[in-house]
């Protein structure tokens, strides 16, 4: 039972074979039970009202209602009628009598609404640790913190408890959860999606957005719930055209090499490194652009305006119900008291020079390629320091609505310590179509499995890219993954990223004694062998042979079997180099084994210096 995929593709295939849309019910409680996590929800369905909700839908029929059985959680400052809404706050409950518009439209198609989840008390924070209910735990790493503010929207999505989830988007909620727990996360243009029915963070900005475990998913949710709507005066009539290939050649944005902000994280940096790397693959042409400007925008959003704009969605409740609110989200919003409508036009004006300074910079490339976070944080950083740690994951997240710009977040890899690593391809309003095409295939090339679901991408073969071009899969294993000393070598030779993977299940992988820099030997086994991260590279068939003829003893090329049935030329180690090698198979790769001996040297370091 638990083994049904919640991909909608995979499900609504599912169902075609003759699954029972019961047994799909069942396996959303079992995996809630399995979860064991009672911060992800704060309201859930039960049983017989989501089999009432079936009866209603009739028989199975896609194309009628292209959700038609699709499980989905909302975030409860999103109205379900039935259902309360708290905006994470007790004392601010209500019970609405009609769902909101999006949450209608999403039903109408067959949706089936699982429950309400967790989020930064009234969607204010980045962090996910901002409400009186239990914190969410990161579905990836439970050290981490979710993200929020739509903490639980990902984090049920990513468990595969439910297909997609709604959250929203002021400063980066829809996008820095989804980095943080290895899923997609579509913040549509501000206004293609109703904001009727949604508790407002700052009604000018706010900005339905799309959780789902692939892009695909993702922008079909968008399609079908972008609407205009005359009820939301901030609603807008934007053209959802059908996903299509993406152009063979983009002039991608990203921030200029002093720009950028990692604030010391080099496994980040060399992630961002390695999923520009792919995006290279896809027939990115990447323009340095200076980031003051945007960074200077960012700052807005918590000065004047916008903190004001907080404080008015709820200024009544605030000042009868002040010792309700959570203490950090009580000493943001009640800084408004303190500002002067002389200080939100103050910011308006600030917005408005940023904005003309920047409509040229970005309508001067296709789109931009930011981290989604510029770094990651525990849960106790976080409550350590909750105003600087929220205010850091913000960098690359807090402009785009306030320069009405669209953006998908999408996972794109492993960091060398293990953790998920996301970018955000980030473009003018109106062109949402263009970034998801493009992060559906920087999602492919990742090899990715799917949230913290462990499935398998239905398909690892980018849209519109051939691999019949003349050039020769290379797999590496060692010094030239990412990121890595030698990894230069291959960039050099012109070799072109292609995906992460993983080898079948019979090989052992070796530290090789006496290597500078250090290097693993990859040895096929004929038992006791297990599957080991690689990557794999391109090169024309010239420079292969080059690449292959300069390789060292006790290294060689053979071929390489992969976990996904297929097969290319690689890196392996003669049986005779293994004489005083150490085993590190259990590693699962040279990245974590790195990161580990890294550690280890690290604290070794920590106690001779005291």
């Amino acid at each position: 039972m638990n083994d049904i995929r919640f991909d909608i593709g995979s499900l609504h295939a599912a169902y075609q074979a003759g699954t029972g849309i019961a047994e799909v019910i069942d396996t959303i409680y079992a995996r809630i039970k399995a979860a064991d996590d009672p911060g992800i929800f704060i309201h859930l369905a039960t049983r017989a009202a989501m089999l009432a909700e079936v009866d209603a839908l009739g028989p199975f029929d896609p194309v009628a209602k292209p959700l038609w059985g699709i499980p989905f959680a909302v975030k409860d400052n999103i109205d379900v009628a039935g259902m309360p809404t708290t905006a994470a706050c007790a004392e601010y409950t209500y019970w609405p009598d009609k769902d909101a518009t999006v949450v209608a439209k999403l039903k109408a198609a067959g949706a089936l609404v699982v429950g309400k989840t967790n989020l930064d008390q009234f969607a204010t924070g980045l962090v996910g640790v901002r409400t009186p209910w239990p914190i969410p735990r990161n579905a990836i790493d439970e050290k981490l913190v979710p993200g929020g503010s739509s903490s639980g929207s990902a984090v049920a999505t990513a468990r595969g408890i439910v297909s997609f989830a709604l959250g929203t988007d002021t400063a980066g909620s829809g996008r820095i959860p989804a980095g943080l727990n290895n899923i997609v996360g579509l913040k549509p243009t501000v206004g293609a999606l109703s904001a009727t029915g949604i508790v407002p963070a700052c009604r000018t900005l706010d900005c339905v957005s799309v959780f789902a475990l692939t892009v695909d998913d993702a922008y079909r949710v968008f399609s079908v719930a972008a609407a205009h709507d005359t009820a939301d005066p901030y609603s807008r009539d934007v053209a959802v055209q059908p996903l299509a290939a993406r152009p063979p050649v983009l002039n991608i944005g990203i921030p200029a090499k002093a720009d950028l902000k990692f604030f010391g994280d080099a496994s980040m940096q060399a992630g961002f490194e390695a999923a520009l790397a792919a995006l290279e693959t896809l027939g990115a042409r990447f323009v340095e652009i200076p980031f003051g400007d945007f960074y200077a925008t960012a700052d807005l959003l918590y000065e004047g305006a916008w903190v004001a704009e907080r404080y008015a969605a709820i200024r009544d409740f605030f000042e009868a119900n002040e010792a309700a609110l959570h203490p950090v989200t009580r000493k943001i919003i009640g800084g408004a008291r303190n500002l002067s409508a002389a200080d939100a036009f103050r910011g308006l004006y600030a917005l408005q020079a940023c904005k003309a300074r920047l409509a040229p910079v970005i309508a001067s490339v296709d789109l931009f390629c930011v981290p989604t976070a510029p770094t990651h944080y525990t849960v106790d950083a976080v409550l350590a320091d909750p105003i600087v740690t929220n205010s850091r994951l913000g960098t690359y997240t807090n402009f785009v609505n306030l320069l009405d710009m669209c953006g998908i977040a999408v996972p794109t890899g492993t960091r060398d310590d293990g953790l998920p690593m996301s970018v955000t391809l980030l473009a003018a309003t109106g062109r949402d179509g263009l970034i998801a095409a493009v992060a559906r295939d920087l999602h492919a090339v990742s090899g990715l499995t799917l949230g913290a679901a462990g499935w398998r991408q239905s398909s690892a073969q980018p849209v519109g890219v051939s691999a019949e071009d003349g050039t020769i899969e290379l797999v590496v294993v060692g010094a030239h993954l990412s990121g890595m000393p030698l990894n230069g070598q291959l960039k050099e030779a012109g070799a072109r990223f292609c995906r992460s993977a993983r080898t079948a299940p019979s090989y052992r992988l070796y530290e090789l004694a006496g290597q500078i820099p250090p290097k693993p030997g990859l040895v096929r086994v004929g038992t006791g062998g297990t599957a080991i991260e690689i990557e794999v590279w391109r090169l024309c068939a010239d420079a292969f042979g080059r690449f292959v003829a300069a390789i060292p003893p006790p290294l060689g090329i053979g071929t390489i079997e992969l976990d996904d049935g297929t097969s290319a030329k690689g890196f392996l180690a003669e049986s005779a180099g293994l004489s005083a090698a150490t085993d590190i198979s259990t590693y699962g790769g040279w990245r974590s084994y790195v990161a580990r001996a890294n550690e280890i040297q690290r604290q070794l370091e920590s106690i001779r210096s005291n």
